[in-house]
């Protein structure tokens, strides 16, 4: 959308001393002609944008310039706020919760309406979870590693690592950085860390990739489960996977088909749901659901 090109150049016109039309254009993805259109339409709404010719020339903004809030929309401040609500969800400090007093002072008549968007980022662990953040907030800006004990299905680990990004995906909290034991960037989920600590001052590398936080890449699948729910049980479907997860069978049962990721994974969920699925394929996962069923059976048998 145009408002958001027009704001995301404002944006870099603030953080740059001086930017080319080029490198706009390649940037936002459009073509030249469009970028000088933009920078039009931001002179119109009264920024100062100066251009300059020749070597060495570019578009900056006049020096002093201060950006008034206007530029922004009411709906815009409220996304804006709901975004700094969720954040302070997490944060602990208090911090965000400021930081939206100095947005609002004085802007009474400009974000109007209730609020209509409400974000909690926090999690069952909430009392672990901000001190964690904090530390490796501190770190990233720092510019120190972090070392901690890690647990995870492969068993317990020491780790140190060079953090880049915090990051909030499928409903947890990740830490991405480079791993000195592993010597490649990986993602590392806050609630199996334990004793973060901060270590030596660290260089950051000059080309660092962004995660690819897409479900192929983190959970690519293994295979395709086919299973039968019991009715009662739709409701976790559509949750799970949607309305056209599955096939309503003849005597109401529901035929599920679907590909997942890692047979542990599958099992635990298998599991949870009791009685009320019958696994069909793979074999591997109905032997393996059998052998548990067996156990606990004669875990829980009167001798």
């Amino acid at each position: 959308m145009k408002i958001d090109r027009l704001i995301g150049i404002l944006s870099i016109l603030l953080q740059k001393e001086m930017v080319t039309a080029p490198e706009l254009a390649e940037h936002f993805e459009v073509s030249r002609r469009t970028i000088n259109r933009d920078i039009e339409a931001l002179c119109m709404a009264g920024i100062p944008i100066q251009t300059t010719q020749g070597v060495g020339g570019g578009i900056s903004i006049m020096s002093g310039y201060r950006m008034d809030r206007t530029i922004l929309t009411s709906r815009d401040m409220q996304m804006i706020l709901a975004g700094l609500r969720s954040l302070d969800s997490v944060g602990g400090s208090g911090y965000y919760g400021q930081l939206m007093e100095k947005i609002q002072a004085g802007s009474s008549t400009f974000i109007s309406g209730r609020d209509s968007i409400l974000i909690d980022l926090s999690a069952w662990y909430g009392e672990t979870l901000p001190p964690k953040i904090g530390l490796i907030q501190d770190a990233i800006e720092l510019k120190k590693r972090i070392g901690f004990d890690y647990y995870c299905p492969g068993g317990d680990s020491k780790r140190e690592i060079e953090p880049y990004y915090l990051i909030f995906k499928w409903t947890s909290w990740y830490v991405y950085g480079f791993c000195l034991l592993r010597k490649e960037f990986r993602l590392f989920k806050l609630n199996r860390m334990d004793g973060i600590r901060h270590g030596e001052t660290f260089e950051p590398e000059s080309e660092i990739p962004l995660p690819d936080l897409s479900n192929e890449k983190i959970f690519p699948p293994r295979g395709r489960v086919k299973a039968v729910f019991d009715p009662s049980l739709k409701w976790q479907l559509v949750e799970e996977y949607g309305v056209g997860s599955f096939t309503e069978l003849p005597d109401g049962m529901l035929l599920f088909e679907h590909e997942y990721a890692d047979d542990e994974g599958l099992i635990s969920w298998m599991l949870t749901c009791r009685d009320k699925v019958t696994v069909l394929e793979p074999e591997s996962v109905r032997e393996k659901l059998r052998q548990i069923a067996e156990e606990m059976a004669a875990k829980y048998t009167s001798s």
